[in-house]
C-alpha cells in the first residue's frame, strides 16, 4: 500500500466535496519578522503594537497577507499540488484579525468543475475558509486552478461553474471590532494622505522596484508550507525555471504600494485577482495602483478604498491589456481589493 501522497488530479474532485486540510499552524512574531524581512512590509498597523492600540486594537495583528498565505498554504497539497496554473480569486473577506499565538487551519469546499477542451486538464473552483483555535473564521475566499488529469481518457465530470460576485459591496466588508482612526497619527504612519485625498480614477505610480531572487521566493514559499512542485522542482518545466509563487508577487506589490498608499492600512476584501503572466527569478517587480471606488464605513474615522494593484516586470507604465483584450506580457498581477484608510 502506497504511503506517499501524489496529490489530487482533476478527475478526483466532485462538486460538494469538503476537504479538511492538514496541518494547523500556530503563528508568532517569527512569521511577522520573516514576512517583513522578505518584502519588507512597512504599514504601521502591522509593525507596532502601540500604533495598533492607538487605532483601537488590542495589539498589532499579523499582516493580512501573511494570514492569507498561511491559510492558502494549507490548501496546496489537496487543491493545487498538480496544478498547471492558479487562475484567479473572488469573494475574499478578512473577517477576524489574526494575532500572534493564534492557530490557523483551513477547509475548502469544491464549488465548480469544468474540463478543458484538450481533455488533459480542467478547472477546479474551491471556497476556502481559514479558522482560528476558537472556531472563528478569520478569512474566506474563492479561487480557481487549472489541474492536470491523471488519465486523459477519464470521463469528464458534469460542468458546474459557480456564480460569483464581480466585486464585493462596501457593505460586505467586515471592520475589525474596535477599529478607530479618529486619533490616527499620520506622521508615524509615514504619509499625510487620507481617504478624502484620493479620487476615483486616480492612478498612482509606486516608483520603487525589487528584483526577485531564487532563494528568497523559495524561503517565502516554504514559510507558508506551500508544497506546489512548480515552485521548487526545476525539472518539472521544460525551460528549467521555477515559477515564483503568486502570493510572493502579491505581497511584494502590496509592499511597494506603501509609497503612495502608506495609510491604506488593512486589506479587508479581495474582489478579483489574476496572475497574468509567470514571474521568474531575476525579474524586477514594480507596481502601480488605480482607485476604483470609495466608501465610508460605520467605524469611527475609517473609510474604504477599492484599489486595483498591478505588478509588472518592465514594459510601458500603466498599461494592462493589448488590443486583443489579453494581458500584456509584462503584467504579472492584476489584483482588485478593498483597504481601510483614515477619513
Amino acid at each position: 500500500m502506497a504511503k506517499t501522497n501524489p496529490g489530487r488530479f482533476f478527475e478526483d474532485y466532485s462538486v460538494g466535496d469538503v476537504i479538511r486540510h492538514a496541518v494547523p499552524r500556530t503563528v508568532s512574531g517569527g512569521e511577522r519578522a520573516l514576512y517583513h524581512a522578505l518584502y519588507p512590509a512597512r504599514h504601521a498597523l502591522y509593525s507596532s503594537d502601540e500604533f495598533a492600540r492607538g487605532c483601537g486594537l488590542p495589539s498589532s495583528p499579523l499582516d493580512d497577507l501573511a494570514a492569507f498565505h498561511v491559510v492558502f498554504g494549507k490548501t496546496v497539497p489537496d487543491v493545487s499540488l498538480n496544478a498547471l496554473a492558479n487562475l484567479g480569486y473572488a469573494e475574499g473577506r478578512w473577517l477576524t484579525p489574526v494575532y500572534p499565538g493564534d492557530t490557523l487551519r483551513s477547509t475548502s469546499e469544491v464549488i465548480g468543475l469544468k474540463q478543458n477542451s484538450n481533455g488533459k486538464s480542467g478547472v477546479v473552483w474551491v471556497r476556502t475558509k481559514g479558522e482560528n483555535q476558537r472556531g472563528e473564521t478569520v478569512m474566506e475566499y474563492v479561487r480557481w486552478v487549472m489541474v492536470r488529469k491523471r488519465d486523459p481518457e477519464a470521463a469528464a465530470p458534469e460542468t458546474r461553474m459557480p456564480d460569483l460576485k464581480p466585486a464585493l459591496d462596501a457593505g460586505d466588508l467586515v471592520i475589525p471590532e474596535g477599529l478607530d482612526f479618529t486619533d490616527y497619527d499620520f506622521t508615524l504612519a509615514g504619509e499625510p494622505h487620507r481617504w478624502g485625498d484620493y479620487e476615483v480614477g486616480e492612478v498612482i505610480d509606486h516608483v520603487d522596484g525589487v528584483t526577485v531572487e531564487e532563494a528568497e521566493h523559495m524561503m517565502a514559499t516554504r514559510l507558508w508550507q506551500n508544497t506546489a512542485k512548480v515552485h521548487f522542482d526545476a525539472t518539472l518545466r521544460e525551460d528549467g525555471n521555477r515559477l515564483i509563487y503568486g502570493g510572493h508577487v502579491i505581497s511584494m506589490a502590496r509592499t511597494l504600494s506603501f509609497n503612495g498608499l502608506a495609510n491604506a492600512q488593512m486589506i479587508v476584501g479581495l474582489n478579483a485577482g489574476a496572475h497574468a503572466n509567470p514571474c521568474y527569478s531575476g525579474d524586477t517587480i514594480k507596481a502601480w495602483s488605480a482607485v476604483l471606488d470609495k466608501a465610508e464605513t460605520p467605524a469611527p474615522g475609517v473609510g474604504a478604498l477599492r484599489l486595483r494593484l498591478v505588478a509588472t516586470k518592465g514594459g510601458e507604465p500603466f498599461t494592462l491589456r493589448g488590443e486583443d483584450g489579453k494581458y500584456l506580457p509584462h503584467v504579472l498581477l492584476d489584483l482588485d481589493y478593498w483597504a481601510l484608510i483614515p477619513l
